[in-house]
């Protein structure tokens, strides 16, 4: 299968804006990009690296609007965090492709921010235990099913939903631990971690490999969502990042693979969680993804929100036409 090319949409930060909404979803429809991408929170702490502002846009909601805003794009989210009740995330994604004609994509995970979870009563919970039971659920009533559920978290019967969603809905774990690959093989159709540098992806990708032979599995997808910024130079494009940010960021993720001092200190070091540079730089990054089996890279352009447009037109333009 051919890698599938996403954009991850400015509907969080100082950023957040209707218009370039709109007209960069509009674009990348026009260019031929494969699926518009949101994150989810409740409560949005941005990242260090992201800046301070609080801002943060619903991410179904945000796609039904781009949706009415666009001809053929299909959407996605990742990745959904377990703080919807299973019935109510069945039902708006449900709604959402029954409304929007669309292919979805949907992405979970557990996430990251204690806090989102405390503020609602489930600070103690097991939460990817809950996200896969969330799931579980989600999908049995998008089979149209009259659902009957008894756990110690959940308890419901005769539970079901109309209509159904128009087309199947593929699942991805998001993650970059080695438990994310386990969960993503356990009970879902691909893998799809952020930020990632390639040295701890290909390790990923590999041990997933592992885990499909072992159970006598098909492959499952792959994903990534590097953070990117395109420029007359690789000094140029990072010089637009918030280089310090990505790398305390860096050092916090506990299971990436770490250069040989055990820190990471500079921006090159990580190559693939970041892909930087010129269009030929940026053609590079995509096939070394290529080479390891990602099956759908997804563009965070976070950090050139303010050039978003003029982004999508150079990677469609410069890069993609080498790499499709």
């Amino acid at each position: 299968m051919a890698i599938r090319f996403g954009l991850l949409v400015p509907h969080f930060g100082a950023e957040a804006d209707q218009d370039l909404l709109i007209e960069g979803a509009r674009l990348a429809d026009r260019l031929g990009f494969d699926s518009l991408w949101v994150r989810d929170h409740l409560v949005f702490h941005p990242h260090g690296m992201e800046g301070t502002d609080r801002t943060f846009i619903e991410p179904l909601v945000t796609l039904t609007y781009l949706a009415a805003k666009t001809e053929r794009i299909g959407i996605g989210a990742a990745t959904i965090i377990p703080f919807r009740h299973p019935i109510y995330l069945a039902y708006s994604i449900a709604s959402l492709s029954w409304l929007t004609r669309r292919r979805f994509e949907l992405g979970i995970g557990a996430g990251n921010y204690q806090h989102e979870f405390d503020v609602i009563g489930q600070g103690d919970l097991d939460r990817p235990a809950l996200m896969r039971e969330q799931t579980l659920i989600a999908r049995r009533l998008w089979t149209g099913e009259s659902v009957e559920w008894h756990s110690e978290t959940y308890d419901f019967s005769d539970v079901g939903l109309k209509p159904q969603p128009l087309f199947p809905i593929p699942v991805w774990w998001g993650g970059a631990t080695p438990a994310s690959t386990r969960l993503a093989v356990e009970f879902c159709d691909g893998w799809l971690p952020g930020r990632i540098t390639f040295p701890t992806y290909e390790a990923r990708v590999a041990k997933i490999r592992e885990l499909t032979a072992e159970q006598g599995k098909p492959m499952i997808m792959a994903g990534a969502v590097p953070v990117t910024s395109i420029d007359d130079s690789f000094s140029a494009a990072t010089s637009r990042m918030n280089v310090p940010g990505l790398i305390k960021n860096a050092n916090a993720q506990k299971f990436w693979l770490k250069p040989e001092g055990g820190q990471f200190t500079t921006i090159e070091e990580l190559d693939g969680s970041i892909l930087a540079g010129t269009p030929d730089d940026i053609v590079r990054g995509v096939q070394r993804y290529q080479e390891i089996g990602c099956d759908l890279l997804i563009f965070d352009f976070r950090m050139r929100f303010p050039d978003w447009l003029s982004q999508i037109e150079i990677l469609a333009h410069d890069v993609l036409p080498r790499v499709s």
